[in-house]
Order: structure tokens, then sequence, then C-alpha cells
């Protein structure tokens, strides 16, 4: 019998069961956390883990992690749907198709250029605002991109998505990760922001180049007898100068106000409604295609929801402690390179249990800054360290339910995603590794 590739939700539930076996077999375990003042938040204290009675999660409390996962996540399903039905309403004006279109003809006979300025503005959103779970809304109109332009859906994935991910991994200015980490650390905010710049150019330059020579599509073929109008419409021009302005507000909302979901889904709501109006969708036709979206992107939510779903078992058996400490307590014995590039490694295998950044930053740099005193490394390679190990572990880890809500809803397997991505991510690694051991000398 042929083997088949388990479903997106198989690997999750798949993930979900693995977590509750860990509960049994890792013992539980804990550090002291202490409220700080300045971030607000609870961090752990150096020194202070100590292990508790066993707390194995059982059958049915695993199975109610599932719903309890949803809703623990709850915001971003949200925003995916909202975003999903926004965008499908755009899509649904036809101002996608023209303005691609267009796109597409101005770079008719340089359509490598064309995907790497894609790439290049992902990556900066992703350096910016750590752009993620915001793409799977604009999937669909990846997949018309890189069908136009003769790539495989693949390679639309890869040339958003990875490049948003290496650009948060990399980028001296990722508010839920860098930023965070260089807070509890204690080392000024963006400092050595031109170092970090250095290796996301030669990253990102690497990974773009990549993508143009190995994501094209052999079966497509060109349509010479295509006719593209030189100029939009106004009504097409308008919304898509709306999407944009949508997006700039964003961002400025995240930088200077304090904004998350709840407000990104309030003024993409906003965004589709006025786009409908004006692509003259009509107030039942702009409802009906917003229905339409929210039910493209159901399953997409649902992927993220499960992915809560792992973090919320380890934390009910109490072993994410066990965990960090067993990761990152041999690093204090080893030579200063070794112990560098382990961090970065433990940070990586962490974050398959820890799928989220700033958690993760929290749980590991007030244990880790101690030991890079005692040790003489810099802190900001500590920094590094996480911040390499964790970013570019987003980008295989089937914990993360961006990733996989991405993929669901491009059509992509997970295993065609690791068999097509698994090189040039072995070489952003190293590029990472040498960043780090680098940064010993340099920083």
């Amino acid at each position: 019998m042929r083997f088949s590739f388990p479903h997106p939700m198989i690997i999750m539930l798949s993930f979900v069961a693995l977590a509750t076996m860990l509960t049994y077999l890792i013992p539980a375990g804990s550090f002291d956390r202490v409220l700080d003042q300045k971030t607000g938040r609870d961090v752990v204290v150096e020194g202070s883990y100590k292990v508790i009675e066993n707390k194995p999660v059982s059958l049915g409390k695993m199975f109610l992690s599932v719903p309890e996962g949803i809703i623990e996540g709850a915001e971003v399903v949200v925003l995916i749907l909202i975003i999903g039905g926004a965008f499908y309403v755009v899509d649904k004006t036809g101002a996608f198709q023209s303005g691609l279109e267009s796109l597409i003809h101005r770079f008719k006979n340089a359509k490598a250029y064309l995907l790497a300025l894609v790439g290049i503005l992902f990556a900066s959103a992703g350096a910016l605002n750590g752009l993620q779970e915001e793409i799977i809304a604009m999937v669909p109109v990846l997949m018309i991109l890189s069908r136009k332009v003769g790539y495989t859906p693949i390679a639309g994935v890869a040339i958003s998505l990875g490049s948003a991910l290496i650009g948060g991994a990399f980028g001296p200015s990722n508010p839920f990760s860098v930023l965070i980490a260089q807070n509890f650390a204690e080392v000024p905010l963006f400092s050595a922001g031109l170092y970090r710049m250095v290796f996301m150019l030669i990253a990102l330059g690497f990974w773009i180049v990549y993508v143009i020579q190995t994501g094209k599509n052999p079966e497509h073929q060109e349509s010479p007898t295509e006719e593209v109008p030189d100029k939009m419409s106004k009504s097409h021009s308008l919304i898509l100068i709306l999407v944009a302005l949508t997006f700039g507000i964003m961002i400025y909302g995240l930088s200077n106000w304090d904004w998350d979901y709840n407000e990104m889904s309030a003024i993409f709501f906003a965004m589709g409604l006025t786009a409908g109006i004006i692509g003259k969708l009509g107030i039942n036709g702009t409802a009906k295609a917003y229905s339409e979206g929210f039910a493209e992107l159901v399953f997409a939510g649902i992927i993220v929801g499960l992915a809560r779903s792992i973090y919320l078992v380890l934390q009910e058996g109490q072993i994410i402690d066990t965990i960090i400490y067993a990761l990152f307590n041999p690093l204090e014995g080893l030579p200063l390179g070794l112990s560098a590039f382990g961090m970065m490694i433990a940070q990586a295998i962490l974050h398959i249990p820890v799928p989220s950044t700033s958690g993760q930053a929290v749980l590991t740099m007030p244990l880790l800054t101690p030991l890079a005193d005692l040790i003489g490394m810099s802190r900001q390679v500590v920094v590094l360290a996480y911040q390499y190990g964790a970013g570019i572990m987003d980008m295989v880890t089937p914990s993360n339910g961006g990733l996989m809500a991405i993929l669901a809803a491009a059509g992509i397997s997970y295993k065609d995603w690791i068999q097509y991505a698994w090189k040039p991510i072995l070489m952003i690694f190293i590029i990472a590794a040498i960043s780090v051991i680098g940064g010993i000398f340099l920083l």
C-alpha cells in the first residue's frame, strides 16, 4: 500500500499526542518567577530550577486542550478570518487581478526582478513587524502571482513567508523577538543593528537567488496573446491604494499606538467593507464575499489554534522548564564558540514546544544572560543565538501554526515544503552560526 503523507490536521494532533506522552516521560520542574517592573512580565530567576511532583496530562485533558487551544488563540484566529474575508472582497472587485496584470506587464522581461522585489518587501515587513500570520490571507494573491510569472506555488510561499521569516530572524527591529530579547538582556534597543543588517542581507540575498533559480514551473506556458490595459481603472487603483494605506496604518499602530490583534482585525474589516463599496459589489455582494472569504480560511485558523494546544499540554504537564534546564545547563562548561553555537541550536530545539518567539525570549533571556556574564560572552551574542535559533526554526517546525496554516491555504503538503526548503534553510542556519561565532569577537 502506498504511503500517504498525513493531513496537516493529523500532523498537529500527533504533536498534541506526543506532547501528552512527554508529560509521562519527562520529570516536571519549575523555575521561580518574579515580576519585571519595566515590562510587566513574569521572568524566571536564574539558578532557581527545582524538580516538582509530576503532573502527567490525562487523555481527557489532551482532548480538552484542542478547543482550549483554539480559544487561547482566538485573537489570531479572528484576525485570520477577518483579513481573509477582507482580501477576498478585494479580490472579488478585480483589483488584485488588475494590479498583478499591470505589475507583471511592467516586469514582463524581468520577472526575476519582480520576485526579488516581492522578497525584499516581505523581508522588510518581517524585520519591522514580525509579519507571519498576516500572510495567510494573502495566499490566494501570491498563488496567482507565482502562477502568472511561471513559478510554482511553493516558490510563492518561499518568496513571501520565507523572506518575511528571514527578515524577522536576522533584522535589527522585530518588536516581537529581538527588541524583547534585548530588553531582557539589558542591552540598548536596536544596538548592533548594522551587524545584524549585514547578515540579514547575506541570508536574504541567498534565499531570494535560490528561490528564483529553483522555483520555476516547468509546465508554465507564456500567453503572448493576453492583452493588458495600459492603465488600471480608477476604482481598482483606489482600492489598491486603500490596501497599502491599511498596511501602513497597521504598522504605525503596532509601533506607536500599542495595537494588538483586535485593532488589526478592526482596521482590515473596515478596509474590506470600503473596498466592496468602491468596487461596486454592493452591500449584499460585499457581505457575501466576506462570508466566502471566512469559509476559505476557517481551516487555517483551526491549525493556528491546534499549535496553541501543543503548548497548553506541555504547560499543563509542567515540563517546559525542565526542557529549558536540560537544553541550556550543559552549555556552561563548553568553549566560548561552542557555547554560543550550542545556545543557537538549543533555542532552535526549544522553539518546537515553545512556538511563541516573544514567549521564548521571556523564558530564556533571564537564564542565559547571567550565564553569558559568567563565561565572558557578550550579551548581544546571547540575543543573536536566540533570535536566529527561534526565528529560523519558524520555517520548519510543525508547531508553528502560521507556517502550517499558510501551507494549508496554498494547498502545499508539509512534506513537499520540507523537501524543497531543507537545503536552503540549512544554509541559512550556517550563515546564522557564522554570525553568532563572529559576534564573539566583534560585539
